[in-house]
């Protein structure tokens, strides 16, 4: 099972404290979807803190946002585990769609990320090693392109996951493509 929890700041024990980390981490994850910039003085009045409250649990703006993208990171990474035993292609395809969803949804959220930070490059890894097992049991299974390399898959569906759709389901559309471009030619629907 893939965990990032070293990375995270410590979710206090005592009952009180750990509602108040909770309840910053709710918000900012709302407030952060809705807009990179919103302040730590807005996120710590939308979870009912104070801003000391806000600032000993996450001493900086940056430590907030990757404790939050670390909590997503392990939901894809425990996505990617939830498929063992299922069809190799459809545990590939499925898990990147689930990929594109994540990262379509918080775009936000990562930008603004340091993508030089220790966090998001072991997040980094962590998405590469939970991926890279099933793109191997795709290829074995003879279901998509042998040429293929993990990079290669996360570079692409980060590409469309990152990418401004304006119409609705266009996003998914253009996933759909991509993922067809994967498939070995004797694999085609």
């Amino acid at each position: 099972m893939t965990t990032l929890t070293h990375l995270r700041v410590p979710r206090p024990h005592r009952a009180d404290a750990a509602r108040n980390y909770d309840a910053i981490l709710t918000e900012a994850r709302a407030a952060f979807v809705e807009q990179a910039d919103t302040s730590m003085e807005e996120i710590a009045r939308r979870a009912g803190v104070g801003i000391a409250t806000l600032y000993r649990n996450f001493p900086t703006r940056q430590i907030l946002v990757e404790n939050l993208y670390i909590s997503e990171v392990e939901a894809v990474c425990e996505a990617a585990e939830a498929l063992t035993g299922r069809d190799p292609r459809d545990a590939l395809f499925t898990w990147l769609e689930r990929f594109v969803q994540y990262i379509g949804a918080k775009q936000p959220l990562t930008t603004a990320l340091n993508r030089g930070s220790v966090a998001y490059q072991q997040c980094r890894q962590a998405l590469y090693s939970s991926g890279g097992p099933l793109l191997d049991q795709a290829q074995q299974a003879g279901a998509v392109r042998p040429d293929a390399t993990i990079d290669d898959v996360m570079r692409l569906a980060s590409a469309i996951a990152s990418g401004d759709f304006p119409a609705a389901g266009q996003r998914e559309h253009v996933l759909a493509i991509a993922l067809a471009g994967l498939r070995t030619p004797s694999a085609q629907p």
